[in-house]
């Protein structure tokens, strides 16, 4: 008898258990209070790009994370931040999600990840007129050449790694490695195959040929790492709008 008693308390505190986490889970907070909060950087061109003079939004992500929230029935909120404070922003509950960004495994210690829905490759690229004296990742890999990074991100760990005796120069958000290239205090930076085409119309920077693009990364939204309720809503709309062509005409929308 006593056993089963012990069985129904602890099927008890089970249900207790499984519903409080249902009550803390940030679905929860977003339906009841009628706000998506989506952490963002906005100087990731085409994925999130924030107009200084009027502080919108637009890109790649920003679509997303706008039908995420209709499909929800609520408003979305654009919380500014930075790739250095990306993952400690969703861990604290600043926000409820972030935009894209490149799962690795030291973010996957602190936070959780959507099911991925576009990847990229990373490669090394110059100003236009420097495009001829580099031709493979050893070519960059040299002491006096200087390769710019912006800090936090995951490329900073990439040029670190692939390029130990170079001269890395770290900068800070709202600075990014290209700014550097182009204003001449640097050689190279290192981007995504997605962003390096965007700066290569719009700046006419160069691709470094010969130098393979590396680490192809798959690309997904952060999520509070214990919330499976959220995590699972997240992940299951991925797969709705995946089978419905959303995310293919997006990726068209924006040259992707």
């Amino acid at each position: 008898m006593k056993n089963i008693f012990k069985v129904a308390a602890a099927a008890a505190i089970g249900i207790a258990l499984s519903g409080a986490a249902q009550a803390q889970s940030a679905l929860n907070e977003i339906l009841n209070g009628g706000v998506l909060k989506v952490g963002t950087t906005g100087d990731w061109n085409p994925m999130s790009v924030r107009d200084p003079a009027t502080n919108a939004y637009k890109g790649f992500d920003i679509d997303i994370m706008t039908a995420l929230a209709e499909d929800l029935g609520v408003e979305v909120e654009f919380v500014p931040t930075d790739w250095k404070t990306l993952v400690n922003g969703v861990v604290a509950g600043q926000y409820h999600i972030t935009g894209s960004a490149s799962i690795s495994p030291a973010r996957m210690k602190a936070a959780g990840f959507s099911e991925s829905y576009i990847s990229v490759e990373i490669m090394p690229f110059t100003a236009k007129e420097n495009a001829g004296k580099y031709s493979s990742h050893d070519d960059i890999n040299k002491a006096d050449v200087k390769v710019a990074t912006t800090l936090g991100t995951s490329f900073e760990a990439m040029v670190r790694e692939w390029y130990p005796n170079a001269d890395i120069k770290v900068v800070e958000a709202p600075a990014r490695g290209y700014q550097e290239v182009l204003a001449g205090r640097a050689d190279v930076f290192i981007t995504s195959n997605i962003e390096g085409a965007v700066l290569a119309e719009k700046h006419g920077v160069a691709m470094v040929e010969g130098a393979e693009s590396r680490a192809p990364t798959p690309i997904a939204m952060l999520l509070p790492q214990a919330d499976q309720v959220w995590i699972n809503y997240v992940n299951n709309w991925v797969k709705v709008k995946q089978a419905k062509g959303f995310f293919e005409a997006n990726k068209a929308k924006w040259g992707l």
